[in-house]
């Protein structure tokens, strides 16, 4: 899917030197995804990828910081997009998405830095959230419900 693809692109830009499209396409085939060129340059434009000068001058791409605003929208879309249920179990509320979407709703969730929630952990259609307190655990689905609903 274009946003588990789209968030697999931000962590290997962050994470390697990425010079090239063919590199990062490498990089992606290695992660299980079937992906052209075409897709690659779509997906930069979309990111808003950009190259910069590193010291040793060579370039490698960047995700470009959008506007606190705009990335607030985009995690509230990813949510409303994977959401199916939730359900609490004392502090720990379990999120159900659809499948191949817990990642992405789980570091949406992560980026609302919420302080009621310590993290996130995801697997491929379930969302573990550890959440300070029970009480805590109430205002956080209702926050997500705000969202979602």
């Amino acid at each position: 899917m274009k946003v588990n693809r789209h968030a697999k692109i931000v962590e290997l830009v962050n994470k390697y030197h990425i010079e090239t499209q063919e590199e990062l396409a490498d990089k992606l085939k290695a992660e299980g995804f079937q992906i052209t060129q075409a897709t690659i340059s779509r997906d930069i434009r979309d990111l808003k990828l950009t190259k910069v000068q590193t010291d040793g001058g060579r370039q490698k791409y960047v995700v470009l910081k959008a506007t606190e605003n705009a990335l607030r929208d985009k995690y509230i879309r990813i949510m409303k997009d994977g959401f199916v249920s939730m359900d609490m179990a004392m502090n720990i509320l379990v999120i159900k998405t659809v499948s191949g979407m817990a990642m992405a709703v789980a570091a949406a969730i992560d980026e609302m830095h919420w302080n009621e929630v310590v993290g996130c952990i995801a697997g491929d259609d379930t969302i573990m959230c550890a959440i300070r307190t029970v009480e805590e655990t109430s205002v956080v689905m209702e926050k997500i419900r705000k969202f979602v609903l």
